[in-house]
Formats: structure tokens, sequence, C-alpha cells
């Protein structure tokens, strides 16, 4: 027979864990947990009662009350590229993102149920309306080469204020890319290539203009050069012979009658120096003055 205290003891033992699994389902039931990354809504029969909830546990009424959580932290929107018509009437393709978060929960739950594919589809119905409204305001060298990051503010600050009804916040728009469709680049191609070779044709006139300037400078400058260098040739020279003269002076002044023998030998020299050359002289003649001296003869 069991004692009292033992079937006491199995009593407790079997409620215990049934309290514990009721202090989990009352719990449960009762409240709900805010991350720090959501915003929670608390609807009573549908109707939005409270948005205003900070981290942590909270408490509800089953049946009575709904929650609804949503991630409050930027999320990206990757559109698809767009075609988008400029002044011009030049179509582009657009292919641009945009950074956004709920900024209103209860708004944001009003205009899109809270779901995310549709919250995508209107928020991008209202990037293209903008980014149609700012390119359809420039030509496609403006879209090109003007200053993106102005063209970013502006299409952000109007995206925002367009989106304000969806109760959401967008934070930044950004175009990723520009393309021209093909029949579009061709032209723009052609059109750029045309005027990169007007400009390379303007480079190589002045390219030339200046080569045949440097040219004729340098002409100029060796023709100058020359002749400087062979005036003070001619100068050196003409010293050089009189400085020449004024010794041979000298030394016929020293002794004439050996410098006239020298010079007469030095004659010689050239005259017999080379086979096979014919003189027709007399043999008096003063050409043989010095062999006829040597000889004995007058």
């Amino acid at each position: 027979m069991n004692s009292p205290n033992v079937i006491k003891s199995n009593v407790i033992k079997t409620l215990l864990p049934l309290s514990l699994v009721a202090i989990v389902i009352f719990f449960s039931a009762f409240t709900f947990v805010v991350q720090e990354y959501e915003v929670a809504l608390k609807l009573r029969l549908g109707e939005i009662v409270s948005d205003s909830y900070d981290p942590g546990i909270h408490f509800k009424v089953p049946v009575l009350n709904q929650i609804k959580k949503f991630d409050r932290r930027i999320q990206t929107l990757d559109s698809q590229p767009e075609r988008f018509l400029t002044i011009e009437k030049k179509d582009v393709i657009v292919d641009s993102y945009a950074k956004w978060r709920i900024a209103r929960p209860a708004q944001f739950l009003r205009s899109t149920g809270g779901n995310s594919a549709r919250t995508s589809r209107l928020l991008s119905e209202r990037i293209n309306t903008s980014l149609r409204d700012e390119f359809g305001k420039r030509t496609i060298q403006e879209v090109v080469s003007d200053d993106r990051l102005a063209l970013m503010e502006m299409l952000t600050k109007e995206v925002n204020a367009n989106a304000g009804d969806l109760g959401v916040e967008v934070i930044d728009v950004r175009v990723k890319q520009i393309d021209l469709p093909p029949e579009v680049s061709e032209s723009v191609y052609q059109r750029m290539r045309a005027e990169r070779e007007r400009v390379a044709r303007d480079l190589r006139a002045k390219g030339g203009e200046a080569a045949e300037r440097i040219r004729a400078d340098a002409d100029r400058q060796r023709t100058v050069i020359i002749a400087e260098a062979y005036k003070e040739s001619e100068e050196i020279r003409g010293e050089g012979d009189a400085k020449s003269a004024e010794i041979y002076a000298k030394a016929y002044g020293q002794d004439a009658s050996f410098y006239a023998f020298y010079r007469s030998l030095e004659a010689y020299r050239t005259s017999f120096g080379e086979g096979g050359n014919i003189m027709v002289l007399e043999p008096d003649s003063e050409f043989f003055r010095y062999f006829r001296e040597a000889s004995g003869q007058p």
C-alpha cells in the first residue's frame, strides 16, 4: 500500500509538466515579441489599434487581437531595365535600383496589405514615372555626361514624395547603367567617330604645320651655322697663310740664296717625284740653274 507521501510525489510529477505546458501556452497566446529589426501592428477585429511598439515582450488578447510584423531594415528594390524617351525622342534603356524602408507601418499595411510583391510593383511604378519625367527633360548627351549625383538626388526626392502614400521612405535611387538601343547606338557611335576623326585631322594639320615650322627653323640654323663656320675657317686659313708668308719672308730674309735653293729643290721633288711625267724645257732655262751650277756649267 502506497503511503500518502508517495502519492503526493506522483501527483506533483504528473502535474508539473502539465503546468509548464499550460504556462507556455498561456504565454505564447497572450504575449508577442518584437525584435530589434521589426515593427509591429496590433489589430482588433481587422482594425489597427496600435502601431508603436518598442523591441521586447508585449501583451495581446487571443482571438480578439492579431499581430502584424514587418522588417524595418533597409530593403533593396532592383528593378528590371526600362526604356525611356529623351527630349530628342530617342530611346535609352535604364537599369536602376532603390533603397527603401518602412516609415509608417499603419499606412504601409493599408496601402500594400503588407505584401512584398505588391509593394515592389507599386514602388517600381513610381520610380519609373520619376525616371520618365527626368529623362524626358534631357538630351542623350546630358543624360550620359551630366552630373549624375545631382540627377540621383533629384530622383530620390521626387520618388520619396510620390511614395509617401505607401508608408515607405525612399532613401536612395541609383541608376546602375544607361544603354542605348542598337539602332540609336549605331548613329551615336557614327557621330562620335566622325567627331573624333575631325579632331584627329585637325591635330594632324596642326602637327604638320608645327613640323614644317620646326624643319624650316632647323634648316635656317643649319645654314647660319655652316656659313659662320665657313667664315671662321676662312679667317683662320687667312691668318695661317699670312703667318706662313711671314715665316717664309723671315726665312728668305735670313739667307736668300739658301731659300732659293730650297724652293728649287721642292720644285724638283714635285716635278720629278712621280714617274711618267714629260717636260719640254730648254737646257739653259732658269729651272735647271742649280743643275748647271752642280755640273760646272755657266
